[in-house]
């Protein structure tokens, strides 16, 4: 089983919403093999909490406009790991220092990068630096 074209196109349109607010190493990972719960993870980092709220607030008005709401929001009081979780997609904005920390790409190394066409190479950025730990 794979992600979804729904799913996909929803974790793109979050990762282009998450760019505009300057998130940092956005990579999104197919999932849905390993989890039933999901098909697809996308993973964002910013330097601060009040960037980690306002790549949430990006990410929440954007896919609002596609009628989409998250059935449940994790850790928006904290700003140092907001979780999103949209059904098929979850959406996990950290902190840098708990982006490294928690290594979310090193647990899931196993399950497929989604190509989120953002233009850059956020995503194999962010594959390179999980392959390396």
């Amino acid at each position: 089983m794979t992600a979804t074209e729904s799913s996909i196109a929803i974790a793109r349109t979050a990762a282009k919403a998450a760019a505009e607010k300057i998130a940092q190493d956005i990579v999104a990972m197919d999932v849905s093999e390993r989890l039933a719960l999901a098909d697809v993870f996308l993973i964002a980092s910013a330097p601060s909490e009040r960037q980690v709220n306002a790549i949430v607030d990006g990410i929440e008005e954007e896919l609002a406009k596609q009628d989409l709401r998250p059935v449940r929001r994790e850790g928006r009081s904290g700003g140092r790991w907001v979780l999103l979780d949209y059904a098929d997609v979850v959406i996990h904005v950290q902190h840098e220092e708990d982006r490294v920390f928690y290594a979310l790409e090193r647990l899931w190394k196993d399950c497929p990068v989604v190509d989120l066409q953002l233009g850059d190479d956020s995503s194999a950025k962010a594959a390179a630096v999980s392959d390396s730990e």
